[in-house]
Protein backbone atom coordinates (compact mmCIF):
# COMPACT_ATOMS: atom_id res chain seq x y z
CA UNK A 1 0.00 0.00 0.00
CA UNK A 2 0.95 3.21 -1.10
CA UNK A 3 4.91 1.72 -2.20
CA UNK A 4 6.07 4.54 -4.35
CA UNK A 5 4.74 7.38 -2.44
CA UNK A 6 6.77 5.59 0.51
CA UNK A 7 10.02 4.61 -1.99
CA UNK A 8 10.11 8.50 -2.72
CA UNK A 9 9.59 9.97 1.00
CA UNK A 10 12.77 7.53 1.92
CA UNK A 11 15.05 8.64 -0.75
CA UNK A 12 14.28 12.35 0.29
CA UNK A 13 14.81 12.06 4.25
CA UNK A 14 17.83 9.47 3.62
CA UNK A 15 19.61 12.65 2.25
CA UNK A 16 18.23 15.52 4.34
CA UNK A 17 19.39 12.79 7.78
CA UNK A 18 23.01 12.82 6.21
CA UNK A 19 23.32 16.16 6.64
CA UNK A 20 24.52 18.10 9.67
CA UNK A 21 22.80 21.22 9.43
CA UNK A 22 20.17 22.07 7.25
CA UNK A 23 20.26 25.36 5.52
CA UNK A 24 17.19 27.37 3.30
CA UNK A 25 18.55 25.60 -0.11
CA UNK A 26 18.48 22.19 0.98
CA UNK A 27 14.85 22.56 3.01
CA UNK A 28 14.17 23.74 -0.93
CA UNK A 29 15.44 21.15 -2.12
CA UNK A 30 13.83 18.48 0.41
CA UNK A 31 10.70 20.28 -0.45
CA UNK A 32 11.03 20.23 -4.31
CA UNK A 33 11.56 15.88 -4.07
CA UNK A 34 8.19 16.06 -1.90
CA UNK A 35 6.09 18.03 -3.91
CA UNK A 36 6.65 15.96 -7.27
CA UNK A 37 6.52 12.97 -5.22
CA UNK A 38 3.00 14.01 -4.29
CA UNK A 39 2.57 14.98 -7.45
CA UNK A 40 3.36 11.98 -9.01
CA UNK A 41 1.21 10.06 -6.38
CA UNK A 42 -1.75 11.49 -8.17
CA UNK A 43 -2.55 14.05 -5.14
CA UNK A 44 -4.93 16.67 -5.70
CA UNK A 45 -2.30 20.01 -7.20
CA UNK A 46 -4.25 22.70 -4.28
CA UNK A 47 -3.69 19.90 -1.52
CA UNK A 48 0.16 19.71 -2.76
CA UNK A 49 0.10 23.58 -2.32
CA UNK A 50 -1.36 23.45 1.07
CA UNK A 51 1.04 20.81 2.27
CA UNK A 52 4.04 22.35 0.91
CA UNK A 53 3.23 25.65 2.24
CA UNK A 54 2.44 24.41 5.76
CA UNK A 55 5.57 22.40 5.61
CA UNK A 56 7.95 25.09 4.86
CA UNK A 57 7.60 27.74 7.76
CA UNK A 58 7.98 25.24 9.96
CA UNK A 59 11.25 23.61 8.31
CA UNK A 60 12.89 26.66 8.21
CA UNK A 61 11.91 27.33 11.83
CA UNK A 62 14.97 28.53 13.90
CA UNK A 63 14.34 25.56 16.64
CA UNK A 64 15.43 23.36 13.01
CA UNK A 65 18.44 24.85 11.82
CA UNK A 66 19.67 24.47 15.57
CA UNK A 67 19.14 21.15 16.24
CA UNK A 68 21.75 18.41 16.45
CA UNK A 69 19.40 16.21 13.62
CA UNK A 70 18.02 18.59 11.03
CA UNK A 71 16.79 15.69 9.15
CA UNK A 72 14.93 13.80 12.04
CA UNK A 73 13.07 17.06 12.69
CA UNK A 74 11.97 17.80 8.89
CA UNK A 75 10.62 14.27 9.15
CA UNK A 76 8.78 14.60 12.33
CA UNK A 77 6.98 18.12 10.47
CA UNK A 78 6.35 15.91 7.41
CA UNK A 79 4.66 13.69 9.12
CA UNK A 80 2.67 15.52 11.40
CA UNK A 81 1.23 17.37 8.49
CA UNK A 82 0.34 13.74 6.90
CA UNK A 83 -1.35 13.06 10.01
CA UNK A 84 -3.24 16.46 10.07
CA UNK A 85 -4.46 16.08 6.25
CA UNK A 86 -5.14 12.74 6.55
CA UNK A 87 -7.71 13.85 9.75
CA UNK A 88 -5.48 13.62 12.92
CA UNK A 89 -7.24 10.66 14.83
CA UNK A 90 -9.74 7.49 14.14
CA UNK A 91 -12.76 8.74 13.39
CA UNK A 92 -15.21 5.90 14.63
CA UNK A 93 -18.61 4.95 12.52
CA UNK A 94 -21.75 7.01 14.77
CA UNK A 95 -24.43 4.55 15.98
CA UNK A 96 -25.73 7.54 18.79
CA UNK A 97 -29.28 7.06 17.16
CA UNK A 98 -32.61 5.35 18.19
CA UNK A 99 -32.26 1.91 16.91
CA UNK A 100 -32.89 0.69 13.68
CA UNK A 101 -29.51 3.25 12.84
CA UNK A 102 -29.84 4.32 8.96
CA UNK A 103 -26.39 4.17 7.34
CA UNK A 104 -26.39 4.85 3.78
CA UNK A 105 -23.46 3.58 1.42
CA UNK A 106 -23.24 6.40 -1.60
CA UNK A 107 -20.25 5.86 -4.61
CA UNK A 108 -20.06 5.16 -8.34
CA UNK A 109 -20.95 2.11 -10.24
CA UNK A 110 -17.66 -0.03 -9.56
CA UNK A 111 -15.97 1.68 -6.59
CA UNK A 112 -17.35 -1.47 -4.68
CA UNK A 113 -19.84 -0.26 -2.33
CA UNK A 114 -22.51 -3.41 -2.69
CA UNK A 115 -18.95 -5.52 -1.59
CA UNK A 116 -18.44 -3.05 0.80
CA UNK A 117 -21.53 -2.73 2.50
CA UNK A 118 -21.00 -6.75 3.55
CA UNK A 119 -17.86 -5.46 4.73
CA UNK A 120 -19.02 -2.99 7.15
CA UNK A 121 -22.20 -4.98 8.29
CA UNK A 122 -19.51 -8.08 9.53
CA UNK A 123 -17.46 -5.44 10.68
CA UNK A 124 -19.93 -3.97 12.63
CA UNK A 125 -21.23 -7.28 13.87
CA UNK A 126 -17.58 -8.21 15.53
CA UNK A 127 -16.38 -5.10 16.24
CA UNK A 128 -19.62 -3.46 18.05
CA UNK A 129 -21.90 -6.29 18.51
CA UNK A 130 -24.58 -4.58 16.90
CA UNK A 131 -26.94 -7.10 14.98
CA UNK A 132 -26.90 -5.76 11.19
CA UNK A 133 -29.69 -5.57 8.09
CA UNK A 134 -28.69 -4.94 4.79
CA UNK A 135 -30.77 -3.48 2.32
CA UNK A 136 -30.00 -3.20 -1.69
CA UNK A 137 -31.44 -0.05 -3.48
CA UNK A 138 -29.94 -0.49 -6.85
CA UNK A 139 -33.11 -1.51 -9.06
CA UNK A 140 -30.75 -0.43 -11.79
CA UNK A 141 -27.87 -2.99 -12.14
CA UNK A 142 -28.97 -6.39 -13.05
CA UNK A 143 -28.33 -9.11 -10.22
CA UNK A 144 -27.30 -5.97 -7.66
CA UNK A 145 -29.89 -6.89 -5.51
CA UNK A 146 -29.22 -10.74 -6.12
CA UNK A 147 -25.13 -10.13 -5.24
CA UNK A 148 -25.81 -8.35 -1.48
CA UNK A 149 -28.43 -11.36 -0.93
CA UNK A 150 -25.56 -13.56 -1.47
CA UNK A 151 -22.84 -11.92 0.39
CA UNK A 152 -25.35 -11.55 3.21
CA UNK A 153 -26.50 -16.00 2.96
CA UNK A 154 -22.45 -16.45 2.94
CA UNK A 155 -21.61 -14.17 5.71
CA UNK A 156 -24.61 -15.19 8.04
CA UNK A 157 -25.67 -11.33 7.47
CA UNK A 158 -29.16 -10.60 7.74
CA UNK A 159 -30.35 -9.12 4.32
CA UNK A 160 -33.73 -7.50 3.47
CA UNK A 161 -36.02 -9.63 1.30
CA UNK A 162 -35.79 -8.78 -2.60
CA UNK A 163 -39.06 -7.46 -4.36
CA UNK A 164 -39.53 -7.51 -8.11
CA UNK A 165 -40.10 -4.00 -9.18
CA UNK A 166 -40.39 -1.83 -6.18
CA UNK A 167 -38.73 1.43 -5.58
CA UNK A 168 -35.66 2.26 -3.50
CA UNK A 169 -38.20 4.66 -1.60
CA UNK A 170 -40.65 1.89 -1.14
CA UNK A 171 -37.79 -0.32 -0.14
CA UNK A 172 -36.19 2.28 2.52
CA UNK A 173 -39.77 2.11 4.49
CA UNK A 174 -40.13 -1.94 4.10
CA UNK A 175 -36.25 -1.92 5.10
CA UNK A 176 -36.71 0.38 8.30
CA UNK A 177 -39.81 -1.83 9.29
CA UNK A 178 -38.12 -5.01 9.27
CA UNK A 179 -35.46 -4.03 10.25
CA UNK A 180 -37.33 -2.95 13.72
CA UNK A 181 -39.31 -6.22 13.82
CA UNK A 182 -36.53 -8.37 13.49
CA UNK A 183 -34.69 -6.74 16.28
CA UNK A 184 -31.41 -5.18 13.92
CA UNK A 185 -29.31 -2.45 15.73
CA UNK A 186 -27.91 -1.28 12.24
CA UNK A 187 -29.53 -0.91 8.84
CA UNK A 188 -27.20 -0.71 5.66
CA UNK A 189 -28.37 1.32 2.67
CA UNK A 190 -26.43 0.04 -0.33
CA UNK A 191 -27.59 2.76 -2.96
CA UNK A 192 -27.48 2.54 -6.83
CA UNK A 193 -24.14 3.85 -8.35
CA UNK A 194 -23.69 5.03 -11.87
CA UNK A 195 -20.72 5.54 -14.24
CA UNK A 196 -20.61 8.51 -13.60
CA UNK A 197 -22.29 11.84 -11.76
CA UNK A 198 -25.71 12.97 -12.98
CA UNK A 199 -28.39 14.50 -11.77
CA UNK A 200 -30.80 11.95 -11.49
CA UNK A 201 -28.37 9.88 -9.62
CA UNK A 202 -28.37 12.49 -7.21
CA UNK A 203 -31.65 13.49 -6.68
CA UNK A 204 -32.50 10.06 -5.99
CA UNK A 205 -29.95 9.81 -3.79
CA UNK A 206 -31.92 13.17 -1.54
CA UNK A 207 -34.65 11.38 -1.48
CA UNK A 208 -33.60 8.65 0.36
CA UNK A 209 -31.53 10.76 2.59
CA UNK A 210 -35.36 12.54 3.28
CA UNK A 211 -36.80 9.20 3.85
CA UNK A 212 -34.31 7.68 6.17
CA UNK A 213 -32.98 10.25 7.97
CA UNK A 214 -28.97 8.38 8.03
CA UNK A 215 -27.33 8.26 11.10
CA UNK A 216 -24.15 8.44 8.70
CA UNK A 217 -23.93 8.82 4.72
CA UNK A 218 -21.15 7.13 3.83
CA UNK A 219 -18.77 7.83 -0.07
CA UNK A 220 -17.23 4.22 -0.55
CA UNK A 221 -14.58 5.46 -3.30
CA UNK A 222 -11.81 3.74 -5.26
CA UNK A 223 -8.62 4.11 -3.88
CA UNK A 224 -6.78 3.59 -7.50
CA UNK A 225 -8.46 6.42 -9.16
CA UNK A 226 -6.52 8.94 -7.19
CA UNK A 227 -7.82 12.64 -8.00
CA UNK A 228 -10.99 11.23 -9.55
CA UNK A 229 -12.23 10.27 -6.07
CA UNK A 230 -11.08 13.53 -4.64
CA UNK A 231 -13.66 15.60 -7.00
CA UNK A 232 -16.56 12.55 -6.52
CA UNK A 233 -15.99 12.70 -2.93
CA UNK A 234 -16.00 16.92 -3.52
CA UNK A 235 -19.39 16.79 -5.97
CA UNK A 236 -21.10 14.22 -3.14
CA UNK A 237 -19.93 16.69 -0.17
CA UNK A 238 -21.98 19.62 -2.35
CA UNK A 239 -25.51 17.02 -3.02
CA UNK A 240 -25.61 15.09 0.38
CA UNK A 241 -24.62 15.14 3.98
CA UNK A 242 -21.59 13.47 3.62
CA UNK A 243 -20.38 11.98 7.13
CA UNK A 244 -17.47 10.20 5.95
CA UNK A 245 -15.19 7.99 3.47
CA UNK A 246 -14.28 4.29 2.82
CA UNK A 247 -11.48 4.17 0.24
CA UNK A 248 -11.58 0.20 -1.65
CA UNK A 249 -8.52 -1.35 -3.29
CA UNK A 250 -6.37 0.13 -0.69
CA UNK A 251 -3.83 -2.87 -0.92
CA UNK A 252 -3.27 -2.24 -4.68
CA UNK A 253 -3.04 1.39 -4.11
CA UNK A 254 0.77 2.25 -4.66
CA UNK A 255 0.66 6.10 -5.54
CA UNK A 256 -1.63 7.08 -1.77
CA UNK A 257 -2.92 10.13 -3.70
CA UNK A 258 -7.01 9.81 -3.26
CA UNK A 259 -5.82 9.11 0.92
CA UNK A 260 -3.59 11.98 1.03
CA UNK A 261 -6.40 13.81 -0.93
CA UNK A 262 -9.87 12.92 0.24
CA UNK A 263 -10.22 14.39 3.79
CA UNK A 264 -8.82 17.95 2.55
CA UNK A 265 -11.40 17.95 -0.76
CA UNK A 266 -14.44 16.59 0.78
CA UNK A 267 -13.82 17.92 4.76
CA UNK A 268 -15.27 14.42 6.07
CA UNK A 269 -12.82 11.69 7.74
CA UNK A 270 -12.00 8.57 5.89
CA UNK A 271 -13.33 5.57 8.58
CA UNK A 272 -11.93 2.48 6.89
CA UNK A 273 -9.66 1.03 4.10
CA UNK A 274 -10.78 -2.27 2.13
CA UNK A 275 -7.49 -3.89 1.78
CA UNK A 276 -8.43 -6.86 -0.07
CA UNK A 277 -11.19 -8.95 -1.63
CA UNK A 278 -12.38 -10.96 1.62
CA UNK A 279 -14.79 -9.94 3.71
CA UNK A 280 -12.60 -9.76 6.77
CA UNK A 281 -10.18 -7.29 4.43
CA UNK A 282 -11.65 -4.49 5.80
CA UNK A 283 -9.97 -2.16 8.93
CA UNK A 284 -10.57 1.30 10.45
CA UNK A 285 -8.59 4.09 9.11
CA UNK A 286 -6.15 5.68 11.68
CA UNK A 287 -3.73 8.48 10.08
CA UNK A 288 -1.10 7.95 12.56
CA UNK A 289 -0.15 4.72 11.28
CA UNK A 290 -1.23 5.38 7.83
CA UNK A 291 1.15 8.38 7.91
CA UNK A 292 3.92 5.70 9.40
CA UNK A 293 3.27 3.48 6.43
CA UNK A 294 3.60 6.09 4.11
CA UNK A 295 7.35 7.54 5.46
CA UNK A 296 8.54 3.67 5.62
CA UNK A 297 7.75 3.67 9.70
CA UNK A 298 6.04 0.80 9.78
CA UNK A 299 2.59 -0.07 11.61
CA UNK A 300 3.46 -2.30 14.51
CA UNK A 301 0.65 -1.11 16.36
CA UNK A 302 -1.77 -2.25 13.07
CA UNK A 303 0.23 -5.53 12.85
CA UNK A 304 -0.14 -7.01 16.12
CA UNK A 305 -3.72 -5.94 16.12
CA UNK A 306 -3.87 -8.12 13.16
CA UNK A 307 -1.83 -10.94 14.68
CA UNK A 308 -4.40 -11.40 17.46
CA UNK A 309 -7.63 -11.66 15.10
CA UNK A 310 -6.07 -13.94 12.42
CA UNK A 311 -3.24 -15.83 14.16
CA UNK A 312 -5.01 -19.05 16.21
CA UNK A 313 -3.93 -18.62 19.83
CA UNK A 314 -4.60 -22.23 20.40
CA UNK A 315 -1.83 -22.97 18.27
CA UNK A 316 0.64 -20.57 19.04
CA UNK A 317 0.24 -22.19 22.43
CA UNK A 318 0.89 -25.49 22.07
CA UNK A 319 3.70 -24.46 19.34
CA UNK A 320 4.82 -22.48 22.62
CA UNK A 321 4.54 -25.09 24.75
CA UNK A 322 6.66 -27.62 22.19
CA UNK A 323 9.34 -25.00 21.85
CA UNK A 324 10.06 -24.77 25.62
CA UNK A 325 11.21 -27.97 25.46
CA UNK A 326 12.85 -27.66 22.74
CA UNK A 327 10.78 -29.54 20.16
CA UNK A 328 10.00 -28.27 16.91
CA UNK A 329 8.50 -30.53 14.38
CA UNK A 330 7.59 -30.48 10.56
CA UNK A 331 4.45 -30.13 11.27
CA UNK A 332 5.09 -27.10 13.23
CA UNK A 333 7.14 -25.63 10.72
CA UNK A 334 3.91 -25.95 8.52
CA UNK A 335 1.31 -24.50 11.35
CA UNK A 336 3.90 -21.08 11.18
CA UNK A 337 3.76 -21.19 7.07
CA UNK A 338 -0.18 -21.71 7.49
CA UNK A 339 -0.68 -18.86 10.07
CA UNK A 340 1.70 -16.83 7.63
CA UNK A 341 -0.57 -16.97 4.94
CA UNK A 342 -3.96 -16.31 7.23
CA UNK A 343 -1.80 -12.98 7.43
CA UNK A 344 -1.77 -12.33 3.96
CA UNK A 345 1.76 -14.10 3.23
CA UNK A 346 5.12 -12.36 3.16
CA UNK A 347 4.11 -8.93 1.34
CA UNK A 348 0.93 -8.73 4.09
CA UNK A 349 3.24 -8.73 7.45
CA UNK A 350 6.36 -7.08 5.78
CA UNK A 351 3.84 -4.35 4.31
CA UNK A 352 3.95 -3.32 8.38
CA UNK A 353 7.16 -3.24 8.93
CA UNK A 354 9.49 -0.56 8.83
CA UNK A 355 11.91 0.25 6.04
CA UNK A 356 9.69 -2.52 4.08
CA UNK A 357 11.35 -0.93 0.66
CA UNK A 358 14.95 -1.52 1.56
CA UNK A 359 13.39 -5.35 3.18
CA UNK A 360 11.07 -6.04 -0.40
CA UNK A 361 14.75 -4.96 -2.58
CA UNK A 362 16.74 -7.51 -0.17
CA UNK A 363 14.02 -10.40 -1.06
CA UNK A 364 14.11 -9.28 -4.72
CA UNK A 365 18.03 -9.78 -4.30
CA UNK A 366 17.42 -13.47 -2.60
CA UNK A 367 15.25 -14.85 -5.20
CA UNK A 368 11.95 -14.84 -1.58
CA UNK A 369 8.83 -14.36 -3.29
CA UNK A 370 5.28 -15.63 -1.73
CA UNK A 371 5.78 -18.56 -3.84
CA UNK A 372 8.04 -20.32 -0.89
CA UNK A 373 4.92 -20.56 1.27
CA UNK A 374 3.15 -22.40 -0.72
CA UNK A 375 5.90 -24.49 -2.37
CA UNK A 376 7.25 -25.49 1.30
CA UNK A 377 3.56 -26.45 2.25
CA UNK A 378 3.47 -28.40 -0.54
CA UNK A 379 6.58 -30.46 0.17
CA UNK A 380 6.02 -30.91 4.12
CA UNK A 381 2.46 -32.37 2.71
CA UNK A 382 4.16 -34.49 0.63
CA UNK A 383 6.11 -36.04 3.50
CA UNK A 384 4.98 -38.88 5.66
CA UNK A 385 4.06 -38.87 9.18
CA UNK A 386 7.72 -40.18 10.81
CA UNK A 387 9.12 -37.97 8.26
CA UNK A 388 7.33 -34.69 9.34
CA UNK A 389 8.58 -35.82 12.95
CA UNK A 390 11.86 -36.85 12.13
CA UNK A 391 12.74 -34.98 9.49
CA UNK A 392 16.67 -36.87 9.93
CA UNK A 393 15.42 -39.80 8.50
CA UNK A 394 15.06 -38.07 4.77
CA UNK A 395 17.25 -39.84 2.62
CA UNK A 396 17.91 -40.10 -1.26
CA UNK A 397 14.87 -41.92 -1.75
CA UNK A 398 13.07 -40.44 0.12
CA UNK A 399 14.19 -36.53 -0.89
CA UNK A 400 13.00 -38.14 -5.00
CA UNK A 401 10.01 -39.13 -3.52
CA UNK A 402 8.64 -35.98 -1.86
CA UNK A 403 9.90 -34.49 -4.79
CA UNK A 404 7.39 -36.06 -7.29
CA UNK A 405 4.61 -35.86 -4.77
CA UNK A 406 5.27 -32.31 -4.44
CA UNK A 407 5.95 -31.14 -7.66
CA UNK A 408 9.43 -29.91 -6.61
CA UNK A 409 13.04 -30.71 -7.21
CA UNK A 410 15.50 -32.64 -5.02
CA UNK A 411 17.30 -28.70 -5.00
CA UNK A 412 14.00 -27.46 -3.43
CA UNK A 413 13.59 -30.33 -0.61
CA UNK A 414 17.72 -29.82 0.57
CA UNK A 415 16.46 -26.10 0.42
CA UNK A 416 13.52 -26.24 2.65
CA UNK A 417 15.24 -28.95 5.00
CA UNK A 418 18.08 -26.41 5.53
CA UNK A 419 15.80 -23.88 6.56
CA UNK A 420 14.36 -26.02 8.89
CA UNK A 421 17.04 -26.85 10.56
CA UNK A 422 18.34 -23.41 11.07
CA UNK A 423 14.69 -22.78 12.42
CA UNK A 424 15.06 -25.31 15.18
CA UNK A 425 18.46 -24.31 16.27
CA UNK A 426 17.27 -20.87 16.51
CA UNK A 427 14.06 -22.30 18.35
CA UNK A 428 16.39 -23.79 20.81
CA UNK A 429 18.11 -20.93 21.49
CA UNK A 430 15.02 -18.43 22.10
CA UNK A 431 13.48 -21.74 24.20
CA UNK A 432 16.33 -21.26 26.81
CA UNK A 433 16.41 -17.20 26.34
CA UNK A 434 19.85 -17.27 24.84
CA UNK A 435 19.52 -13.97 22.44
CA UNK A 436 23.57 -14.17 21.84
CA UNK A 437 22.75 -17.51 20.36
CA UNK A 438 20.56 -16.24 17.71
CA UNK A 439 23.54 -12.93 17.18
CA UNK A 440 25.66 -15.02 16.35
CA UNK A 441 23.25 -16.94 13.64
CA UNK A 442 23.00 -13.35 12.15
CA UNK A 443 19.79 -11.77 13.11
CA UNK A 444 20.18 -8.38 14.32
CA UNK A 445 20.23 -7.80 17.90
CA UNK A 446 17.64 -4.75 17.02
CA UNK A 447 15.01 -7.06 16.12
CA UNK A 448 14.68 -9.62 18.80
CA UNK A 449 15.75 -6.24 20.80
CA UNK A 450 12.35 -5.50 20.31
CA UNK A 451 10.32 -8.95 20.59
CA UNK A 452 11.78 -8.87 24.05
Amino acid sequence: MFENLTNKFEEIFSSLKKAPSLDEKQVDEGLKGIRLALLEADVSLDVVKEFISRVKPKALGQEIIRSTSPGDMVVKIVFDEIVSFLGDKNSEISLNAVPPVPIMLVGLQGSGKTTTTSKLAKFLEKNNKKKVMMASLDVYRPAAQEQLRLLGEQNNIETLPIIEGQLPADICRRALSAANLNGCEVVLFDTAGRTQIDFQMMNEIKQIETIINPAETILVADSLTGQVAANVAKEFKNTVNLSGIILTRADGDGRGGAALSMKYVAEVPIKFLGVGEKIENFEAFHPDRIANRILGMGDIVSLVEKASEDLDQENLKKTEEKLKRGQFSMEDYLSQLRQMKKMGGIEGIMSFLPGVSKIKSQMDQSGIDEKIITQNEAVILSMTKQERENPKIINGSRKKRIANGSGTDIATINKLLKQFKMMSEMMKKMSKGNMKGMADKGIPPELFNQLK
